[in-house]
């Protein structure tokens, strides 16, 4: 359990626990934060993706449904135990959708609300080109220029050669993840009831949003942030998400 899950403040009599899924290449230190953010109501866990932190020397996730079946084994007990909430970014969002699906389908379990940022919704024509990348065809330094572009790694971190390589070698790993999860919402009888928000930065690029309504029968918001990729580590930023999300969680009715 300590080993996927990340929980900096325990709170072990929190109404809901919210449930953080970083972004690729990333660990659980900023988002894991989040719980000194929020009220005792609520408890923020962080999932750890393998080759990274305290899971460093354990392989990389070869796809994502054995990455859903491992986070669901062990949350299942905590999730069954009391209401959740997923929060994803870029490829988190994806991982905490996937994740979300195998829950509703497998055990009639759903968060009470699901909280998407920076990402196409799953059901888009506009993740297709991200799926269909050849990973291996891409040159380490075009990968590591892309993170660099994107945002949210210190720069004294991608001056060090080894944090360089391992950096641009977890991407790699965790987009190749992404591309092996299909969603066909054709084939699907079972949606969401539970609320949607869209977060996305207003100087990203555009992500196909809209398309994540067709996916819930609850309401679905959006809000834009200023910043880039990474606008929700800007404090002002990040102040405005944990209360909006206290607030949305508090509506659900617990």
């Amino acid at each position: 359990m300590e080993k996927l899950i990340a929980c900096v403040h325990k709170r072990p009599d929190a109404l809901c626990r919210l449930i953080c899924f970083p972004w690729a290449g990333g660990g659980t230190s900023q988002l894991a934060q989040w719980g000194k953010l929020f009220s005792d109501s609520i408890e923020v866990f962080c999932i750890r993706f393998p080759g990274r932190e305290t899971c460093l020397e354990e392989p990389f996730a070869k796809d994502m449904t054995s990455k859903v079946n491992e986070v669901t084994s062990v949350l299942l007990k905590d999730l069954k135990e009391k209401p959740f909430a997923f929060f994803g970014h870029s490829f988190g969002s994806y991982m905490s959708f996937a994740v979300a699906l195998h829950l509703k389908e497998k055990y009639g379990l759903e968060p009470v609300h699901l909280f998407i940022s920076g990402a196409h919704a799953p059901n888009s024509e506009a993740i297709l080109p991200l799926k269909s990348t050849a990973v291996s065809d891409v040159k380490d330094e075009e990968v590591l220029s892309y993170i660099q572009i994107l945002g949210g790694t210190p720069s004294e971190l991608l001056h060090n050669e080894d944090i360089q390589k391992h950096l641009v070698c977890t991407f790699r790993e965790d987009l190749r993840v992404l591309q092996t999860f299909s969603f066909e919402k054709a084939e699907m009888d079972i949606l969401f009831s539970c609320d949607v928000t869209c977060f996305n930065g207003s100087d990203d690029k555009l992500y196909d949003l809209q398309a994540w309504q067709e996916l819930t029968s609850g309401d679905t918001s959006f809000y834009e942030l200023p910043g880039g990729h990474f606008y929700l580590l800007e404090p002002s930023n990040e102040s405005f998400l944990t209360k909006h999300i206290t607030r949305c969680i508090e509506n659900a009715g617990l």
